[in-house]
């Protein structure tokens, strides 16, 4: 049952705006009806098209005696009419407000509007455009290549023994970075070996060379897809929990917190992630080839009807420790880029309910495509080099 209110509510007249001129030149407001959010209210535009009108108006004036009830949504109307009444130059006079939303509209006054709280609109020419995004990016590149600098001079002081490094820290990072991280590497690379063999199959199938399959995983494994997954999984995992972490600590000025007790935070916050990453990515891309491999074994010797022994022979042969070493190196250079990427992304968020979110998706974007870039830089370097 609706309460006693609500039916009045709904039985009040509906809001309605007029706009007229009085005797002195006064543009007179008149609000009538029930003025409230949920059941809509009126355009303002009639009144800025008023205020703009020639002759000018000598002054806005209100009327609110027929309004049989209000909110919120009158308050916004009348600071937009009133916003429109200065850029126009015409004095306004509150004289037939009630007390209560005059107070209401002192009180939204008395605290400045935040610089930067409103988007900018400057109109500007597409090559002005250009220019500001070019030095937006030159802006972001040149604090990302500043924090990978402080980043490594805390490494160094770690390495010369100069950094205050916690071993608790980093032994319950190794366990977020290494042992929680299992179950979802294993079952993303596994699929992966299956979607590879399943994929390679039924092309070689076709030309009775089914047995090399073997050779397909096992070298695409080595050399790519063991290192590139778990890089992929890890990025969305973990470089975007450094990010949620250490934004959550920005918004809650801990990080600031730090540097009062005189502990700086590269070296207590950001060295322990990066040594844990380092640590971990190669041991979990050697998991990582193990688990494709069966993957692709799966496919190879259930559907394939090759026989385990002849499998294990092919794949050995095909793989090098050149290989084995590459994916390794790759790993370890992904893990690198991941907590840089992350830890990067947390220090950097601003103060607000939604920075902590915008860190973790930003982290996440950059490590992905710091993996790609560096993959297919240690693409190219492997052709130079014959590798």
């Amino acid at each position: 049952m609706r309460s006693a209110g609500e039916r009045r509510a709904e039985a009040a007249p509906e809001a309605h705006l007029e706009v007229g001129r009085g005797p002195d030149g006064a543009l007179i407001v008149e609000l009538t009806g029930a003025w409230r959010l949920a059941r809509g209210l009126p355009d303002a535009t009639v009144v800025e098209r008023a205020l703009a009108a020639s002759p000018q108006p000598s002054r806005l004036a209100f009327d609110l005696g027929r309004l049989s009830g209000w909110d919120t949504g009158v308050l916004a109307f009348l600071a937009r009419v009133e916003e429109a009444a200065r850029r126009h130059g015409v004095p306004v006079d509150r004289a037939g407000l009630p007390s209560a939303v005059e107070r209401l509209l002192a009180l939204t006054e008395a605290v400045p509007e935040r610089e930067g709280a409103r988007p900018i609109e400057t109109g500007a020419s597409w090559l002005e455009r250009i220019g500001l995004g070019a030095r937006a990016a030159w802006d972001s590149t040149h604090a990302a290549l500043t924090f990978m600098g402080e980043a490594v001079a805390a490494f160094g002081r770690f390495v010369t023994g100069g950094a205050h490094v916690r071993l608790r820290d980093f032994a319950m990072l190794v366990q977020e970075c290494g042992a929680q991280a299992l179950p979802i590497v294993t079952l993303v690379t596994f699929i992966s070996g299956v979607i590879v063999a399943f994929v390679g199959a039924v092309q070689l199938q076709r030309f009775g060379a089914t047995l090399y399959v073997a050779d397909l995983v096992a070298l695409a494994t080595a050399r790519e897809i063991g290192c590139l997954m778990t890089a992929v999984v890890m990025a969305g995992r973990t470089g975007s929990g450094f990010a949620a972490q250490l934004g959550t600590m920005q918004v809650n000025q801990e990080i600031e917190a730090l540097e009062t007790m005189g502990l700086a935070p590269m070296e207590f916050l950001v060295v322990p992630r990066l040594l844990a990453m380092s640590v971990m990515m190669p041991l979990l891309c050697v998991y990582a080839d193990v688990v494709t491999w069966i993957g692709g074994a799966t496919i190879g010797i259930g559907m394939l009807d090759l026989n385990p022994t002849l499998y294990w022979i092919e794949s050995k042969q095909a793989v090098t420790m050149t290989d084995v070493t590459l994916g390794i190196v790759k790993s370890l250079v992904f893990g690198i880029l991941i907590a840089v990427a992350g830890c990067m992304q947390g220090m950097r968020a601003e103060r607000n309910a939604a920075a902590v979110g915008q860190a973790a998706t930003s982290a996440v974007v950059l490590s992905i495509v710091a993996i790609v870039v560096a993959d297919g830089i240690f693409a190219v370097l492997c052709n130079a080099l014959d590798i």
